[in-house]
């Protein structure tokens, strides 16, 4: 799609970018969505605007670190203290009702 000064999206545009997604539009979603997409496109370029060079580029706008712990290894549970509460159990597991038919 080329870009114009403008930034307006055609109906024809429109069409093409609903067959690569692969979704099937009336003629009348077209004409209505190409108009739509345009104030999206201007929108998006008056964004693009406003933030000059000496502005970096962010995707937060608090700064963000991260918290580590140290990886300490620390006892858990046994099999049976973990499967005590369970309603079911089969050879270890829990045992809950299957949801999945057999075309796995």
């Amino acid at each position: 799609m080329p870009e114009s000064s403008e930034h307006t999206i055609t109906r024809d545009e429109v069409a093409h970018l609903a067959d690569l997604a692969r979704i099937d539009l009336t003629d009348a979603e077209l004409d209505h969505l190409a108009p739509q997409l345009s104030v999206i496109l201007e929108s998006i370029a008056s964004i693009q605007g406003v933030a000059g060079d000496d502005v970096p580029p962010t995707s937060h706008t608090l700064p963000m670190t991260n918290v580590f712990r140290d990886d300490v290894v620390r006892p858990g549970l046994t099999a049976e203290e973990a499967l005590s509460g369970a309603p079911e159990v089969e050879q270890q597991r829990f045992k809950v009702p299957r949801i999945l038919g057999d075309e796995q």
